[in-house]
């Protein structure tokens, strides 16, 4: 079925909704669950509640693609649960060793004008992505959105994890000269 059908049953309040979205999107939600929680019944309940978000927040919202919505959502959630279950430990998974390769282009700093600046940095990010080759720009975005780990990528591309190594060091280094060029304080 269609996004746009999909998002019409939701407007309608029709729970037919749910079940074609569980349908179309349910496997790429959980691997995107599943790549930041690293447990089965975790990524599940995080999908359980993605669907819960959707028919709560659908109207008021009109996503343009649902894919992305629902993806975001799916995020959020896996995050928030992983970020719980490591309060009390320190977990070894893709997504803190992702972020630490990103730390140092993209600064962590808590204050007020933080919402302008994360702004900002993601305008310069997309627009980084956005001139970059597809095969760059997908190993980039499955690296830090989807978190998905060297090995994977390596498969997934059919190039060497030294590659992809490699590919990823060399966009970080230019993504910190283009956040520096910006005027963006790292």
């Amino acid at each position: 079925m269609k996004d746009e059908m999909i998002i019409a049953l939701y407007l309608e309040r029709n729970e037919t909704a749910l079940s074609e979205t569980k349908d179309k999107y349910g496997n790429y939600c959980f691997r995107i669950s599943y790549n930041i929680l690293h447990n089965w019944e975790d990524a599940e309940e995080c999908l359980n509640d993605t669907w819960q978000r959707a028919w709560d927040s659908i109207p008021p919202q009109i996503p343009e693609r649902l894919s992305v919505y629902l993806g975001k959502i799916t995020r959020n959630l896996s995050l928030n649960r992983l970020k719980q279950a490591n309060a009390a430990k320190r977990g070894c998974g893709q997504r803190d060793l992702a972020l630490a390769e990103l730390q140092e282009c993209i600064p962590d700093r808590q204050r007020v004008e933080q919402a302008v600046e994360d702004k900002r940095i993601t305008e310069v990010i997309e627009r980084f992505l956005y001139d970059q080759p597809s095969l760059k720009r997908r190993l980039f975005l499955r690296r830090y959105w989807y978190l998905d780990s060297i090995t994977d990528l390596a498969r997934r591309f059919g190039i060497t994890e030294s590659k992809v190594t490699s590919v990823l060091f060399r966009m970080r280094k230019e993504l910190k000269k283009q956040l520096q060029k910006e005027d963006i304080c790292l």
